[in-house]
Protein backbone atom coordinates (compact mmCIF):
# COMPACT_ATOMS: atom_id res chain seq x y z
CA UNK A 1 0.00 0.00 0.00
CA UNK A 2 1.34 3.52 -0.68
CA UNK A 3 -1.44 6.41 -0.82
CA UNK A 4 0.74 9.32 -2.26
CA UNK A 5 -0.06 12.92 -1.96
CA UNK A 6 1.68 15.57 -4.52
CA UNK A 7 1.08 19.20 -4.36
CA UNK A 8 -2.16 19.17 -2.95
CA UNK A 9 -4.23 22.45 -2.23
CA UNK A 10 -7.77 22.51 -1.37
CA UNK A 11 -9.31 26.40 -1.74
CA UNK A 12 -12.89 26.82 -0.51
CA UNK A 13 -14.70 29.11 -2.51
CA UNK A 14 -15.98 32.15 -1.56
CA UNK A 15 -19.57 32.31 0.79
CA UNK A 16 -21.43 35.19 1.98
CA UNK A 17 -19.85 37.67 0.55
CA UNK A 18 -16.53 36.16 2.42
CA UNK A 19 -13.69 35.51 0.49
CA UNK A 20 -12.49 31.97 -0.60
CA UNK A 21 -10.11 30.29 1.92
CA UNK A 22 -7.07 28.66 1.20
CA UNK A 23 -7.42 25.60 3.67
CA UNK A 24 -4.17 23.39 2.34
CA UNK A 25 -1.14 24.51 0.51
CA UNK A 26 1.24 22.15 -2.04
CA UNK A 27 0.95 19.22 0.27
CA UNK A 28 3.09 16.59 -0.22
CA UNK A 29 3.05 13.39 1.80
CA UNK A 30 4.08 9.46 1.44
CA UNK A 31 2.06 6.97 3.67
CA UNK A 32 3.66 3.43 2.94
CA UNK A 33 2.38 0.41 4.03
CA UNK A 34 2.05 -0.81 7.72
CA UNK A 35 3.05 3.03 8.14
CA UNK A 36 1.51 4.98 11.51
CA UNK A 37 1.28 8.43 10.45
CA UNK A 38 0.06 10.75 13.20
CA UNK A 39 -0.60 15.06 12.27
CA UNK A 40 -0.46 17.38 14.71
CA UNK A 41 -0.72 21.40 14.72
CA UNK A 42 -2.90 24.28 15.96
CA UNK A 43 -6.57 24.58 15.52
CA UNK A 44 -7.38 25.74 11.49
CA UNK A 45 -3.99 24.25 10.50
CA UNK A 46 -6.01 21.38 7.86
CA UNK A 47 -5.47 18.30 9.56
CA UNK A 48 -9.22 17.51 8.99
CA UNK A 49 -9.49 18.69 6.07
CA UNK A 50 -6.29 16.24 4.84
CA UNK A 51 -8.16 13.49 6.44
CA UNK A 52 -11.02 14.54 4.34
CA UNK A 53 -8.73 14.62 0.92
CA UNK A 54 -7.77 10.92 1.75
CA UNK A 55 -11.24 9.56 2.67
CA UNK A 56 -12.69 11.03 -0.76
CA UNK A 57 -14.87 13.56 1.48
CA UNK A 58 -13.30 16.59 -0.67
CA UNK A 59 -11.48 16.69 -3.31
CA UNK A 60 -8.57 18.73 -4.24
CA UNK A 61 -8.33 22.27 -5.86
CA UNK A 62 -5.05 21.13 -7.20
CA UNK A 63 -2.21 18.25 -7.03
CA UNK A 64 -2.51 14.90 -6.95
CA UNK A 65 -3.52 11.98 -4.53
CA UNK A 66 -3.28 8.51 -4.82
CA UNK A 67 -3.52 5.41 -3.76
CA UNK A 68 -1.23 2.37 -5.31
CA UNK A 69 -1.47 4.61 -8.08
CA UNK A 70 -4.78 5.05 -8.33
CA UNK A 71 -6.79 8.39 -8.16
CA UNK A 72 -9.12 9.00 -4.81
CA UNK A 73 -11.88 10.04 -6.74
CA UNK A 74 -14.46 9.53 -4.06
CA UNK A 75 -15.12 7.59 -0.70
CA UNK A 76 -14.10 3.81 -1.29
CA UNK A 77 -13.89 0.13 0.91
CA UNK A 78 -10.33 0.64 0.57
CA UNK A 79 -10.27 3.34 3.41
CA UNK A 80 -12.38 3.30 6.58
CA UNK A 81 -12.90 6.40 8.62
CA UNK A 82 -13.25 6.48 12.53
CA UNK A 83 -14.28 10.08 14.00
CA UNK A 84 -14.50 11.63 17.33
CA UNK A 85 -17.56 10.57 17.82
CA UNK A 86 -18.04 7.56 17.24
CA UNK A 87 -20.94 7.52 14.84
CA UNK A 88 -22.82 4.40 15.57
CA UNK A 89 -26.29 3.63 15.18
CA UNK A 90 -28.28 3.21 18.43
CA UNK A 91 -30.91 1.23 17.09
CA UNK A 92 -28.12 -1.94 16.24
CA UNK A 93 -26.33 -3.62 18.66
CA UNK A 94 -22.87 -4.14 18.64
CA UNK A 95 -23.10 -7.20 15.97
CA UNK A 96 -24.65 -5.37 13.90
CA UNK A 97 -23.33 -1.65 14.34
CA UNK A 98 -19.65 -3.36 13.32
CA UNK A 99 -21.15 -6.00 10.68
CA UNK A 100 -22.74 -2.64 8.90
CA UNK A 101 -20.32 -2.02 6.42
CA UNK A 102 -20.28 -5.59 5.37
CA UNK A 103 -23.52 -5.51 4.95
CA UNK A 104 -23.97 -2.79 3.00
CA UNK A 105 -21.41 -4.29 0.53
CA UNK A 106 -24.35 -6.59 0.12
CA UNK A 107 -22.10 -9.62 1.93
CA UNK A 108 -24.88 -12.08 3.68
CA UNK A 109 -25.63 -12.36 6.85
CA UNK A 110 -23.26 -15.56 8.02
CA UNK A 111 -19.74 -14.16 6.84
CA UNK A 112 -20.61 -10.40 7.67
CA UNK A 113 -21.45 -11.77 11.54
CA UNK A 114 -18.39 -14.35 11.09
CA UNK A 115 -16.06 -11.41 10.32
CA UNK A 116 -17.44 -8.93 12.80
CA UNK A 117 -16.87 -11.70 15.66
CA UNK A 118 -13.07 -11.74 15.05
CA UNK A 119 -12.52 -8.12 15.17
CA UNK A 120 -15.29 -7.81 18.24
CA UNK A 121 -13.25 -10.20 20.05
CA UNK A 122 -9.85 -8.15 18.84
CA UNK A 123 -11.16 -5.23 20.23
CA UNK A 124 -12.09 -7.06 23.56
CA UNK A 125 -15.66 -6.78 22.98
CA UNK A 126 -16.76 -10.09 23.39
CA UNK A 127 -19.96 -10.87 25.02
CA UNK A 128 -21.14 -7.84 24.60
CA UNK A 129 -22.77 -8.73 20.68
CA UNK A 130 -26.28 -8.45 21.60
CA UNK A 131 -26.14 -5.25 23.47
CA UNK A 132 -27.38 -1.38 22.39
CA UNK A 133 -24.47 0.30 21.77
CA UNK A 134 -25.97 3.54 24.02
CA UNK A 135 -25.44 1.08 27.13
CA UNK A 136 -21.52 1.31 26.48
CA UNK A 137 -19.31 3.45 28.10
CA UNK A 138 -17.79 5.88 25.60
CA UNK A 139 -14.56 3.98 25.54
CA UNK A 140 -16.10 0.97 24.56
CA UNK A 141 -18.28 2.52 22.13
CA UNK A 142 -15.55 4.09 20.53
CA UNK A 143 -13.82 0.38 20.54
CA UNK A 144 -16.86 -0.60 18.35
CA UNK A 145 -16.24 2.18 15.82
CA UNK A 146 -12.76 1.21 15.91
CA UNK A 147 -13.75 -2.57 15.05
CA UNK A 148 -16.64 -1.84 12.34
CA UNK A 149 -13.88 0.34 10.92
CA UNK A 150 -11.27 -2.65 10.62
CA UNK A 151 -14.15 -5.22 9.63
CA UNK A 152 -14.04 -3.80 6.03
CA UNK A 153 -10.35 -4.75 5.23
CA UNK A 154 -9.13 -1.27 4.62
CA UNK A 155 -5.47 -0.63 2.98
CA UNK A 156 -5.14 2.05 5.41
CA UNK A 157 -7.59 3.46 8.71
CA UNK A 158 -8.04 7.29 8.92
CA UNK A 159 -8.83 8.57 12.26
CA UNK A 160 -10.03 11.69 12.98
CA UNK A 161 -9.01 12.56 17.01
CA UNK A 162 -11.05 9.01 17.49
CA UNK A 163 -9.74 9.81 21.93
CA UNK A 164 -10.80 13.25 22.16
CA UNK A 165 -13.88 12.68 23.91
CA UNK A 166 -12.51 10.47 26.62
CA UNK A 167 -11.39 10.43 29.95
CA UNK A 168 -7.65 10.97 30.72
CA UNK A 169 -7.05 6.92 32.05
CA UNK A 170 -9.33 5.58 29.87
CA UNK A 171 -7.62 7.70 26.54
CA UNK A 172 -4.13 6.02 27.94
CA UNK A 173 -5.65 3.08 27.75
CA UNK A 174 -7.09 3.33 24.16
CA UNK A 175 -3.90 3.98 23.02
CA UNK A 176 -2.26 0.96 24.04
CA UNK A 177 -4.95 -0.56 22.77
CA UNK A 178 -4.74 1.50 19.32
CA UNK A 179 -1.40 0.06 18.93
CA UNK A 180 -1.92 -3.28 19.82
CA UNK A 181 -4.44 -3.53 16.77
CA UNK A 182 -2.38 -1.72 14.17
CA UNK A 183 0.80 -4.20 15.28
CA UNK A 184 -1.71 -7.46 14.89
CA UNK A 185 -3.62 -6.38 11.80
CA UNK A 186 -0.25 -4.19 10.04
CA UNK A 187 -2.76 -1.87 8.75
CA UNK A 188 -1.33 1.60 7.27
CA UNK A 189 -2.85 4.31 10.10
CA UNK A 190 -3.40 8.53 9.50
CA UNK A 191 -4.76 9.67 12.61
CA UNK A 192 -5.16 13.04 14.00
CA UNK A 193 -4.65 14.44 17.44
CA UNK A 194 -4.11 18.14 19.08
CA UNK A 195 -2.46 16.01 21.96
CA UNK A 196 1.92 16.38 21.84
CA UNK A 197 2.24 13.07 24.07
CA UNK A 198 -0.62 10.92 22.29
CA UNK A 199 1.12 12.15 18.89
CA UNK A 200 4.54 11.62 20.12
CA UNK A 201 3.89 7.78 21.77
CA UNK A 202 1.59 6.40 18.94
CA UNK A 203 3.26 7.48 15.73
CA UNK A 204 6.17 5.96 13.17
CA UNK A 205 6.05 9.31 11.53
CA UNK A 206 4.90 12.73 12.96
CA UNK A 207 3.94 15.70 10.25
CA UNK A 208 3.41 19.36 12.42
CA UNK A 209 1.11 20.83 10.10
CA UNK A 210 1.25 25.15 10.29
CA UNK A 211 -1.98 27.57 10.90
CA UNK A 212 -4.34 28.39 7.49
CA UNK A 213 -3.02 27.83 4.95
CA UNK A 214 -2.07 24.20 6.36
CA UNK A 215 1.48 23.24 5.31
CA UNK A 216 3.65 20.66 6.42
CA UNK A 217 6.77 22.18 7.99
CA UNK A 218 7.88 19.30 10.22
CA UNK A 219 8.72 15.93 9.77
CA UNK A 220 9.90 13.47 12.43
CA UNK A 221 10.53 9.90 12.31
CA UNK A 222 9.36 8.42 15.83
CA UNK A 223 10.59 5.68 17.53
CA UNK A 224 8.51 5.38 20.72
CA UNK A 225 5.37 2.85 19.70
CA UNK A 226 7.69 0.12 18.58
CA UNK A 227 9.64 0.51 22.34
CA UNK A 228 6.11 0.21 23.63
CA UNK A 229 5.25 -2.90 21.37
CA UNK A 230 8.66 -4.08 22.31
CA UNK A 231 7.28 -4.26 25.96
CA UNK A 232 8.57 -1.40 27.51
CA UNK A 233 6.09 0.15 29.80
CA UNK A 234 3.58 3.17 28.11
CA UNK A 235 4.86 5.37 31.20
CA UNK A 236 8.30 4.76 31.54
CA UNK A 237 8.48 5.53 27.17
CA UNK A 238 7.05 8.90 27.98
CA UNK A 239 9.08 10.07 30.68
CA UNK A 240 12.25 9.14 29.00
CA UNK A 241 14.67 11.93 28.29
CA UNK A 242 14.34 11.60 24.19
CA UNK A 243 10.48 11.49 24.65
CA UNK A 244 10.49 14.29 27.04
CA UNK A 245 13.44 16.27 24.67
CA UNK A 246 11.02 15.91 21.57
CA UNK A 247 8.00 16.86 23.26
CA UNK A 248 9.27 20.11 24.41
CA UNK A 249 11.00 20.73 20.96
CA UNK A 250 7.18 20.22 19.29
CA UNK A 251 5.34 22.07 21.73
CA UNK A 252 7.95 25.06 20.79
CA UNK A 253 6.98 24.72 16.97
CA UNK A 254 3.74 24.52 17.73
CA UNK A 255 3.99 27.43 19.97
CA UNK A 256 5.84 29.52 17.47
CA UNK A 257 3.39 28.61 14.61
CA UNK A 258 0.39 30.37 16.86
CA UNK A 259 1.91 33.42 17.76
CA UNK A 260 2.95 33.86 13.61
CA UNK A 261 -0.56 33.06 12.89
CA UNK A 262 -1.86 35.75 15.77
CA UNK A 263 0.97 38.69 14.78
Amino acid sequence: MRLNIKNVSVVFPATGGRPPVEALSRINLAIEDEEFVVALGASGCGKSTLLNLIAGFLAPSSGDLTLDAAPVAGPGADRAVVFQKHALLPWLDVLDNVALGLKIQGVGAAQRHETANRFIELLGLDGFQKSPVYMLSGGMQQRVGIARALTCDPKILLMDEPLGALDALTRERAQELILNIWNDTHKSIFFITHSVEEALFMGTKLIVMSPRPGRITHTFDLPFSKKFLAGEPARQVKASADFIRLREEVLKIIFADEEEAVA
